[in-house]
């Protein structure tokens, strides 16, 4: 099987490694593989036309009209 190294980490990254890797009873190197394989290997993010294409039609056009004036500030909430 392959191995990788990195280098050349900041301190506080390596901190946070080895403390995550405590909290989850694991060793440090076994934690970096898990990260590895959550980030890589995991459900792939929706695009922001997918995100928008998900979210549900509810009001109508004018529910969401810009107010540009500001004499119409004062009828926004009558």
């Amino acid at each position: 099987m392959p191995s990788l190294v990195v280098r050349n980490l900041d301190e506080t990254l390596v901190k946070a490694l080895k403390a995550r890797a405590a909290a989850h009873h694991r060793s440090t190197e076994a934690e970096h593989r898990a990260i590895l394989a959550e980030v890589l290997t995991g459900p792939q993010r929706k695009s922001f036309t997918e995100a928008l294409a998900a979210m549900p039609n509810v009001g109508s056009d004018t529910d969401f009209l810009r107010v540009d004036t500001e004499s119409d500030l004062a009828d926004v909430f009558d």
